[in-house]
């Protein structure tokens, strides 16, 4: 399934939003104008590598640039080809409005750089000893959707879903669009192996939970979650 838009309007402009994809996009572009990207070494430098993270090794001296711990931060606006970023921007312009819309906008920056780094910690728990470093926004989503999940459970999304040569497009109910990617994670999870570069799931389940964690601790004692049997009652008219 692939996400196309959500029926949740939002009260405010999403400042914070605009700013990270732009930031995303605008790093990317650089990377691809930087020597370094397409012989790896630019991933060494800014990825999070986890090995080099828990001081089990280090970088070699033409490699360091910042800090390990520095590069929990610099991975998270980092991506490794056009297709990584825009499936990444999609998630963060569909579901991200709204949770900015309710958390506010400082409050939801710290939330979204909290959830990444819950993502790159859980993807560092899996595996303290890899030396393949980790870049992508997908961590600190994962928190977008999993505050998404607990907030709006029945708003609607409208997906594509790829049938082979015919595609179709329907709207599904953002518990089942998200809950499905959530499992997804951890199927793909189980069925990946090989120390190789690929797909951090354990970062994106990291990334959900801290979502849910920090929602619950940043949200708007006030508000509440609109119960599925409220939608359907008739407005005020005026």
């Amino acid at each position: 399934m692939i996400p196309l838009k959500d029926d949740n309007p939002t009260q405010n402009k999403p400042i914070v939003r605009n700013y990270i994809i732009a930031a995303c996009v605008i790093i990317f572009f650089m990377q691809l104008i930087n020597p370094s990207y397409k012989t790896g070494e630019l991933f060494y430098s800014y990825g999070l590598i986890p090995s080099v993270l828990t001081g089990l090794d280090q970088l070699p001296q033409d490699l360091y640039v910042i800090p390990a711990s520095m590069t929990i931060l610099t991975s998270m606006f980092m991506h490794g080809g056009f297709m990584h970023l825009i499936g990444n921007m999609l998630y963060m312009w569909i579901f991200a409005d709204n949770i900015e819309d309710d958390l506010g906008k400082g409050k939801f920056l710290i939330f979204y750089i909290l959830s990444g780094v819950g993502a790159a910690l859980a993807q560092v728990f899996m595996d303290v000893n890899s030396q393949v470093p980790m870049i992508g926004a997908s961590g600190a989503i994962g928190g977008v959707l999993g505050a998404y999940l607990i907030s709006y459970p029945h708003s609607k999304v409208l997906v594509l879903i790829p049938l082979g040569f015919f595609s179709q497009i329907i709207k599904i109910k953002a518990l089942y669009v998200l809950g499905f990617w959530f499992v997804l994670q951890f199927i793909n999870s189980s069925l990946s192996s090989g120390t190789g570069g690929g797909v951090a799931y354990a970062a994106h389940i990291g990334g959900f939970i801290s979502g849910i964690i920090l929602l619950l601790i940043f949200k708007n004692k006030n508000k509440k979650i609109i119960k599925e049997k409220d939608i359907y009652k008739g407005p005020w008219e005026q």
